[in-house]
């Protein structure tokens, strides 16, 4: 009862002096519930959407895959209307409706703007029909009753400004369908973030399907007392069972949940930051409870000099750590609530209007987030537990610090060496591998070596590189620089602890920056080395192009030829007997013009003869390929024929690795027309002298089609900077709250450190230094902690990032290169965050009263 006594009593005493480690495991804390409720809200949303919409049977083609957005043909596969009567005669079916849905449509305004979404949901088109009831209900207008109208759903309406009588485009594969919005619909449960149009059923069969009295699916509704299980026997037997894909609605609502395993993705790696955040916060801890135990010295040698054993000085101090613990892992699960919220009103602004309503906090999440905020606040407290248990009752009384700083210090250098060398190793190796799963793993050990040697070798590089930094941003300062560079090397372990923890951040940016620009890097000298087209028309979201977009593109003048790029699915014998399904790159003869492959063996434009085709060259060595063997190819839903290998094509690069190639010519004498895809891609070059007017007049022949980009060369690498550079931006802004984290380290270093020095800081000002030079020593002595952090942390992540690209030679990406403006830019900040943390501090020790300092003790 008396350690406990005591250490809330300590607790309390110097609750302001760790108020920024609360804060530290506030903001992990918070980043991990948050995390958990928004997904798990996110988990519910969808539950609820796909329970109110699946239909107790659903009927769909045999082929059709679920979450597939955009179906190569352009337009999806179709059930015949005789199937809706035969489910309807079935024991135990109380209704069979037939519905027609696409996702391979793109609606646009009078204006030709996109009214898609713009995060990356589809477009989706149907039919209206009772089905839709379940999910929507007409808040204006009416439902559409023939061909010139069309219904939208309410967000889209308000997003775009859309209003009754305005007209909308709607461009398929089919055709384009331009009708007047009749009604406006508003979702009674989440809307996905889709846009959603809606036509009468037989306009959609006609224009979206192209074939009046088809559907894509068949919804089914039991009678009361006919299980699903039941029903889903019963109607089989009546269409037949191996004919059609029937799912029940349990089933249909797993195939959808398994088409969001983003949901997965996106939590896990949010969750792998809220991990480096707690990393960071460790060193924070550990800092402040090292620094409160060295000042309460004098305090613990008297609790030993009248009895109190280690045993209870350890257990006072991590009491201390459990309580501090306890308030910051509390206040962080209330903040992970509310940063949960902030997330679905951001999701809200993007498109998906997430309800608070089905705010899901399940009780594994605040349990989570206390026991991590509370074990990993008390780990970080007990090294410096049991050096307070260790400090002897005179030793204390003379104030002469705490025992065996000198062997510590000795044993942590020697470690510190051996686990930096192991890392460099792991490096070494990783860099020289052959194989890339054998290279990252070694990368992996690498990394997490290195980190921990510079984290246990930090004191000793302080004494190293504090001075080094001390010559050109310290001295220029004269007496107050030096007294700063004294105090930063004051107590190495301490400066040390202080910087890994903006070391970790910082290295992990690096390593990034170096990773993202080596591939645009490589990428562009690909580009540069391999793409002879002048132009690419794709579009973002994968939509093949439009037969309307095709022609108006080959109609344009100014262009030499115009390549077509597609994929179909078939089934490959090799010479060796195995076989395996593939996808095969069907083209144009022109395409061996448009991007310059370097052959093994033979000429790449021979593989577009009849009757031939060209494999890679890690496929021929595999199955021991050459030029003149044929290969026995089964095309889905086509012919099996055998074909020549006339070519076989490096994979040393990254374009086009490991691509097969045939014909266009062979793919449509072997492929059913209604049954070969679309084209996913066209490549383009100009005639000689007409780039500038020919790109000019692409661009005009293509904005009746805003839904594809048209991109030449310069382009096309700007593109790929900007979505790597997004990439990257989402990344550094997860990484973020490490970094602040970081700050705050410093910031309550500082603040420690002044209340540490008291009375020194009273001397220096009794003797003539002056409060502006005493708050310039302070910051002086933070910039050069955080430049100490900064100069480690981008050193070793451009050691990893060097040692990463590497590994991605192996798969074709061979340039390394080294983003200089951003690694000085993030130098040049860690000076500025360096002054910013010593704010507060320096202003405090500024408005000491000298004679109150001096007689502290």
């Amino acid at each position: 009862m008396t350690v406990m006594k005591t250490a809330r009593r300590n607790f309390l005493a110097h609750k302001g002096r760790m108020a920024l480690s609360a804060i530290a495991v506030l903001l992990s804390v918070a980043f991990v519930c948050g995390t958990l409720v928004f997904t798990d809200t996110m988990n519910t949303t969808f539950d609820k959407l796909f329970a109110v919409t699946s239909s107790d049977v659903t009927i769909s083609p045999k082929g059709a895959e679920g979450g597939e957005d955009v179906p190569d043909r352009g337009k999806p596969e179709g059930l015949p209307g005789s199937v809706v009567e035969k489910a309807r005669g079935a024991e135990g079916v109380k209704s069979a409706e037939g519905g027609v849905v696409s996702m391979a449509v793109t609606v646009v305004n009078s204006k030709n703007e996109n009214m898609g979404s713009t995060t990356g949901a589809p477009t989706i088109a149907g039919s209206w029909n009772d089905n839709e009831l379940k999910s929507m209900k007409i808040t204006s207008g009416h439902a559409p009753r023939g061909p010139t109208e069309v219904m939208v759903d309410a967000d889209t309406a308000d997003k775009h400004k859309l209003k009754l009588g305005d007209e909308l485009r709607t461009i398929a594969v089919t055709g384009d369908v331009r009708a007047k919005i009749s009604g406006i619909a508003s979702f009674t449960v989440t809307n996905p973030g889709a846009a959603m149009v809606y036509f009468d059923t037989a306009t959609a069969q006609e224009k979206l399907l192209g074939a009046p009295g088809t559907f894509t699916h068949v919804n089914i509704t039991a009678k009361d007392g006919v299980t699903h299980e039941q029903l889903k026997k019963n109607v089989a037997a009546a269409v037949g069972a191996d004919t059609y894909k029937l799912q029940t609605a349990k089933e249909a609502t797993a195939a959808n949940k398994k088409d969001m395993g983003f949901l997965d993705v996106m939590k896990y790696v949010m969750l792998g930051f809220a991990g480096i955040a707690f990393l960071v916060g460790i060193f924070l801890i550990f800092n402040t409870f090292s620094m409160l135990v060295a000042q309460r010295t004098r305090e613990i040698g008297l609790m030993r000099a009248i009895g109190s054993d280690r045993g209870q000085i350890n257990r006072s101090v991590l009491i201390e750590a459990f309580l501090l613990g306890v308030v910051g892992s509390l206040a962080g699960v209330a903040a992970g609530v509310g940063l949960a919220v902030g997330l679905m009103k951001l999701m809200g602004q993007m498109g998906m209007q997430l309800s608070t309503a089905d705010l899901t906090v399940k009780w594994t999440t605040p349990a989570v987030g206390l026991v991590l905020g509370i074990v990993v606040t008390v780990v970080a407290a007990y090294v410096p537990a049991r050096r307070a248990g260790k400090v002897s009752p005179m030793a204390a009384l003379r104030d002469a610090g705490t025992p065996g700083d000198k062997k510590a210090g000795t044993v942590r250098a020697v470690l510190g060496l051996v686990l930096t060398g192991i890392g460099a190793a792991a490096l070494f190796l990783a860099g020289a591998a052959e194989k890339a799963g054998e290279g990252s793993l070694w990368l992996a050990v690498g990394v997490l070596f290195s980190l921990i040697g510079f984290i246990v070798i930090g004191p000793l590089l302080a004494g190293v590189v504090v001075r080094v930094l001390a010559a050109p941003v310290l001295r220029p300062f004269g007496s107050v620089g030096r007294l700063a560079e004294r105090n930063a090397l004051r107590n190495p372990r301490r400066t040390g602890a202080t910087a890994a923890a903006l070391m970790i951040g910082l290295a992990l940016v690096a390593c990034l920056s170096v990773v993202g620009s080596s591939m645009v890097a490589s990428a562009t000298d690909e580009l540069d080395r391999s793409v002879g087209a002048d132009y690419i028309v794709s579009s973002q979201t994968g939509q093949p192009l439009m037969p309307q977009a095709e022609q108006a593109m080959r109609a344009t003048k100014g262009l030499d030829h115009v390549t077509a790029y597609r994929e179909v699915e078939a089934k490959i014998t090799a010479p060796d007997g195995t076989s395996a399904k593939d996808r095969l790159s069907v083209t144009d003869p022109t395409y061996a013009q448009d991007v310059r492959r370097k052959t093994i063996a033979g000429e790449h434009k021979d593989a577009y003869a009849a009757g031939s085709m060209a494999v890679g060259s890690i496929y021929a060595e595999k199955h021991h390929v050459k030029v003149g063997d044929e290969l026995t190819v089964a095309f889905n839903g086509g012919k099996t024929v055998r074909l020549k290998v006339a070519a076989i094509t490096s994979d040393e690069g990254n374009l086009d690795k490991g691509v097969k190639y045939i014909s266009t010519a062979t793919a449509e004498a072997n492929v059913p027309a209604d049954q070969l895809a679309r084209p996913f891609m066209l490549l383009a070059k100009a005639e000689k002298g007409q780039a500038d007017s020919a790109y000019t007049a692409l661009k005009a022949a293509m904005a009746e089609y805003p839904q594809y980009k048209v991109l030449n060369q310069t382009d096309y690498k700007q593109d790929l900077k900007d979505q790597v550079g997004q990439l990257l931006n989402m990344v550094y802004g997860l990484l973020a709250l490490a970094i602040i984290v970081a700050v705050l380290g410093v910031v309550n270093t500082l603040a420690l450190s002044v209340v540490e020095r008291t009375r020194e800081i009273g001397l220096m000002r009794a003797i003539g230094l002056s409060r502006r030079q005493l708050r310039r020593m302070i910051r002086l002595e933070s910039v050069v902690i955080a430049l100490f952090g900064a100069l480690l942390g981008l050193g070793l992540g451009m050691g990893w990032g060097a040692t990463a690209q590497q590994l991605l030679a192996l798969q074709g990406l061979k340039v390394l290169e080294i983003p200089w403006p951003t690694i000085i830019g993030v130098f040049a900040g860690s000076a500025l965050v360096g002054l910013f943390a010593a704010l507060v501090p320096a202003f405090r020790a500024g408005r000491m009263n000298v004679l109150n300092a001096i007689a502290s003790e």
